[in-house]
């Protein structure tokens, strides 16, 4: 349902908007959480130390997806309130082009700047390899996660908050199962986490 904020008392009105975004941002947070439960219960000690030693540079990237998804809903809500159709679709249309090149070009930033992010976290050496395999898997995936945040941005600017939430709780779940067939059922370690 589309949340409308302009009728009805405006402190319910934006609580029941900003529920499904906070909701939402537990999930996101909940993807490292489960991927560090699952190393440290399947894999070992050095594997979640990899892990952590990457979430402030996987942190670094989902941040600026969500800034910049954050930056394109309030524009697109703008024009929606100001009954602005056709920039509204223009800005839509920009937030879809500005996340698919932002995330090649991270895709790519993050394969080469892997080790001397790494290494200016002073990452032990003992984990190194590891943390470098995950971060360079992670990476590859660099282009779902700002086209989720893309469309975030559009759904959120729309006020359907919710249907973010359910593409989120839809890939935590998937999450979850791909993360324990690869590391139980393949064997893969890190990188069937990653």
């Amino acid at each position: 349902m589309k949340q409308n904020m302009i009728t009805g008392s405006p402190a319910k009105s934006l609580f029941l908007f900003a529920l499904p975004m906070v909701a939402g941002n537990l999930f996101q947070q909940l993807y490292n959480i489960i991927d560090s439960m699952v190393v440290g219960n399947y894999i070992g000690a050095d594997a979640l130390g990899a892990v952590g030693a990457s979430t402030p540079i996987v942190m670094l990237f989902v941040a600026m997806a969500t800034g910049m998804s954050i930056g394109c809903s309030v524009l697109i809500s703008q024009f929606l309130g100001a009954g602005k159709k056709e920039e509204m679709k223009t800005a839509i249309f920009t937030a879809f082009i500005s996340v698919t090149v932002l995330g090649v070009l991270f895709l790519f930033c993050g394969q080469i700047l892997t080790d001397p992010l790494l290494y200016l976290l002073k990452t032990p050496k003992d984990i190194f390899s590891d943390a470098k395999s995950y971060l360079s898997i992670y990476f590859w995936g660099m282009g779902f996660l700002f086209c989720y945040n893309g469309l975030n941005a559009v759904f959120n600017g729309l006020g359907m908050s919710y249907i973010p939430l359910v593409f989120l709780i839809c890939s935590s779940v998937l999450n979850v199962v791909l993360d324990l067939v690869f590391v139980k059922q393949y064997s893969m370690g890190i990188e069937g986490v990653a």
